[in-house]
């Protein structure tokens, strides 16, 4: 695989006054589908928040190096305009702000290039429509009215759009049917090259089933006690996290 993209070296973080994360190291490398895995409160969506530098959570120990650099000093939106996208596990709807003119903003953001809106439509429909997505909810209010499928469909979508060198995704499977996990699925392999990489955090393993991935992560109280393969959520998926939380 290619170079490091993502390195945590002895993550520790607070929410609040109370310590969530307790030391995490992790290295995601150019090319990789990494799964974080874990039973609810594990902190599991701390971790990801942390990447970000969402002013919540505070970092008191350790770093987040993103291609050769230190992230930590960085705020949530100079982060993502290094190539960082996070899709939510609730997404937020925002009244008044299409899905087209939402993208069209964000990736005028990311690129610092002005958006030619007939070829970026084009391209939003063409893109919609792999994903299984009414095309017609383009000229929609951000998620607002959207059933959970497709706020989670429309977070794939942000996501192939904005292109970025990492994507982190929270939850994304979860409350989801069948048909729209292999939606889910479906995105990220027309998401991966071998230029950037994935990182999936769930607590079940309904996504993998039709997603190959290259490393499974168990965290437990806060640490990752556990790295293996995709046998490795099989493993999980029949017997639990009993024998991880001892």
């Amino acid at each position: 695989m290619g170079e490091n993209l993502l390195e945590i070296k002895d993550l520790h973080v607070n929410a609040e006054e109370k310590e969530i994360l307790k030391g995490i190291n992790l290295e995601i490398k150019k090319g990789e589908i990494h799964v974080i895995m874990g039973p609810n409160g594990s902190g599991k969506t701390t971790t990801a928040n942390a990447i970000l530098n969402n002013p919540m959570y505070t970092k008191t120990a350790g770093t987040i190096t993103f291609e050769n650099e230190n992230i930590n000093p960085l705020k949530t939106d100079e982060i993502a305009r290094k190539g960082i996208f996070m899709s939510f596990q609730l997404p937020e709807e925002i009244p008044g702000v299409s899905v087209t003119n939402f993208l069209k903003y964000a990736k005028n953001k990311m690129t610092g290039k002005p958006v030619k809106i007939f070829e970026f439509k084009e391209e939003l429909k063409n893109k919609m429509d792999e994903l299984n997505m009414n095309s017609k909810n383009m000229e929609r209010s951000l998620n607002v009215g959207f059933s959970g499928g497709e706020k989670k469909k429309n977070e794939i979508l942000q996501m192939l759009v904005l292109n970025p060198k990492l994507a982190i995704l929270d939850e994304t499977d979860s409350g989801l049917d069948v048909d729209a996990i292999k939606t889910v699925s479906k995105g990220i392999e027309m998401f991966k090259t071998e230029e950037n990489a994935v990182l999936i955090i769930t607590h079940n393993t309904k996504i993998l089933h039709s997603l190959k991935v290259d490393f499974v992560h168990v965290l437990v109280n806060g640490q990752i006690v556990k790295t293996g393969t995709q046998d490795l959520a099989k493993e999980i998926e029949e017997n639990g996290y009993g024998k991880f939380k001892a």
